[in-house]
């Protein structure tokens, strides 16, 4: 059937539940750097600048990837709803904090998967634990080669050899932050505080012992002191999102694709980690360049594996929807 263009937009009661199950995008230490407005003319995503990591982040590329993901996921939830939506991204130059503007379309089908992904953002976490291989690899694969590739960023997978060079890139980006007070405050800030609205909070995090089996992975502040180590070693396959140029438009569309593949590996059982501190940092990026086999500029690693048990933490928390959605 033909898609109906339709000149209103949304009502409040679906824009809010959109909003809602959006929310769950993960963004960079959960700061949920985000806010929309919702008027007559659309549904409009800003960055929030008062929530960028000023010493992780201190270009604003991972608040933008993180703004995108948000943008998927939003997407997502509405054409779940029967809403497809169509965006504008970066529409006014005079306003860079306005990352996008979405204008609907009623449409009576949703597009194969939609569903799928819209059910699996309640679902998705971040798993920090060392992982098994991802059971049916094989089959996801090509889907998650087309998901990133519809968002013009590439997705790579490494091979075998790449794992202990990137565990060494990992743990050198963690000895050149180490005596750098601004990003240990920062990292103290926004990691392991239980009751809070936002930050990645001490249920999330794992132990020095669980720390050594993944090898891969940003060290924060950890909830219990090392009891020996992991028996548990990492197997999760390691894969790169990267894209053709370093361009805000460029950090957006990672995002969404960042969203895409999440959400498509939830769906399909598997559990999966974004690792943005390696490429924080100029010698980890030039590693991963060199590991891509083709140019590019690479922007985000992801873990994908099978978890090693059903436990799964605690939602990580979310600001309340009156903070990030205002209503003109």
């Amino acid at each position: 059937m033909s898609e109906v263009r339709v000149s209103l937009v949304p009502d409040h009661p679906t824009v809010r539940a959109a909003i809602r199950l959006g929310c769950r995008a993960p963004s960079v230490h959960n700061t949920q750097p985000w806010r929309w407005v919702f008027d007559d003319t659309g549904l409009h995503l800003f960055g929030d600048p008062d929530r960028q990591l000023t010493a992780a982040d201190p270009h604003g590329r991972q608040a933008v990837i993180s703004c995108g993901a948000m943008l998927h996921h939003v997407r997502t939830a509405f054409a779940s709803q029967g809403w497809r939506t169509e965006t504008a991204r970066f529409p006014d130059p005079t306003r860079p904090n306005l990352l996008a503007t979405l204008g609907f379309l009623a449409r009576p089908d949703s597009p194969t998967g939609t569903f799928g992904r819209a059910a699996a953002m309640a679902r998705r976490h971040t798993e920090r634990r060392a992982m098994t291989a991802p059971i049916g690899w094989e089959s996801i694969r090509p889907t998650l080669d087309d998901l990133a590739a519809a968002h013009d960023t590439a997705f790579d997978v490494l091979d075998g050899s790449a794992r202990a060079r990137l565990t060494v890139a990992s743990e050198q980006s963690e000895a050149l932050r180490h005596y750098d007070m601004d990003y240990q405050g920062e990292l103290r800030w926004w990691a392991g505080h239980p009751g809070t609205v936002d930050g990645v909070p001490p249920s999330a995090l794992i132990t020095e012992s669980e720390l050594v089996g993944v090898g891969v992975a940003r060290k924060f502040p950890t909830p219990a002191p090392a009891l020996g180590r992991s028996e548990l070693h990492d197997r999760a396959r390691l894969a790169v999102l990267s894209t053709t140029e370093e361009t805000p438009a460029a950090w957006l569309r990672t995002g969404e694709a960042l969203s895409a593949v999440l959400l498509e590996c939830t769906a399909a059982g598997l559990a999966t980690c974004a690792l943005t501190h390696i490429t924080e940092v100029g010698a980890g990026r030039r590693l991963l360049s060199g590991l891509l086999g083709h140019p590019g500029v690479p922007q985000v690693v992801l873990r994908i594996g099978t978890a090693p048990d059903d436990r799964r933490p605690d939602p990580t928390p979310r600001r309340p929807l009156a903070e990030i959605l205002t209503v003109e």
